[in-house]
């Protein structure tokens, strides 16, 4: 007998970035199609992680290239026969923000850069106006530390040599691969881990694709873990202002999110093998947190 209730309609996904610049001004784009003034925002492509998009679609619809900031509450509306859901975070220009020199297309013909209390007006939609003001209360200047537990590797009860030598499996190094972009996505500059090789394969694409170098601490090791060694590590990295990864252990966890004042689970067991908390800081405080896995 066939199911009389055939299953939902999966929503449109799309993803998409509320653009800040001193002098509180957030980046607007026309839509020649629909008339109407927006975000820059854009569907997924398949496989596509929600963060990646969103800084892809930034730069293609408007020329400029972003970091990620806290997120904000995701919009859902209909569109036609279907509902569609945007995930917006905050966003700060990485490089130049200049937009005279974009050229218009049959997609977005307007790319402007605007007065925040103009832009309210301009907005096309309630939705948008309500999304600039939650991003208003949080568009001050952070910059993420992002904890990140290793991609998956061979089984402990397989592997007789020294356990940090024990490396991924090939679905880890896919993983590891996967997660180029989304740390991109945070503008990431530090690369610290444990040095044991499955933490280090695992920030290796990252760092070969950006050319940043690995800094490895012994204290994010199982082997070399202690309370005071962690603190220091991440004091380090909320004392900059650069984006950083930090790639450890499941069991090392629990001291790495004490000494940010977190914690995810009883023991850090809710990360899962390539997942990421994204902790947003601002002098040294939290202003945000959120977490991802590839997908």
């Amino acid at each position: 007998m066939s199911d009389s209730n055939p299953a939902p309609t999966p929503d449109v996904r799309a993803a998409g970035v509320v653009v800040f610049r001193p002098g509180r001004e957030v980046l607007l784009v026309h839509r020649p199609k629909y008339d109407d003034w927006s975000f820059p925002k854009g569907k997924l492509e398949r496989w596509e992680h929600a963060t990646a998009a969103a800084v892809r679609e930034v730069a293609e619809e408007t020329g400029v290239h972003v970091r990620l900031g806290p997120p904000l509450t995701s919009q859902r509306y209909p569109t036609g026969r279907r509902m569609k859901t945007v995930q917006y975070w905050t966003g700060r220009v990485v490089g130049d923000d200049d937009v005279s020199l974009y050229r218009p297309n049959a997609e977005i013909d307007q790319v402007a850069w605007v007065q925040v209390d103009k832009a309210d007006a301009m907005l096309s939609y309630a939705y948008d106006r309500a999304t600039l003001a939650e991003a208003l209360k949080v568009r001050r200047r952070t910059h993420a530390v992002i904890v990140l537990r290793h991609a998956r590797a061979r089984s402990r009860r397989t592997w007789r040599a020294d356990d940090r030598l024990r490396p991924l499996l090939k679905t880890g190094e896919l993983a590891a691969e996967r997660l180029v972009p989304l740390l991109a996505a945070y503008d990431v500059t530090r690369v610290v881990s444990s040095p044991s090789t499955r933490c280090l394969q695992t920030v290796l694409p990252y760092a070969q694709t950006t050319g940043w170098e690995i800094e490895t601490r012994r204290r994010l090791s199982e082997e070399d873990v202690t309370a005071k060694g962690v603190q220091r590590v991440v004091d380090d990295v909320l004392d900059g202002d650069q984006g950083a990864v930090l790639c450890t252990h499941r069991p090392v966890l629990p001291e790495v999110l004490d000494a940010l004042g977190l914690r995810v689970g009883s023991r850090g067991e809710e990360l899962a093998t390539a997942e990421m908390l994204i902790v947003h800081v601002r002098k040294s405080a939290v202003v945000a947190v959120e977490r991802h896995a590839v997908r």
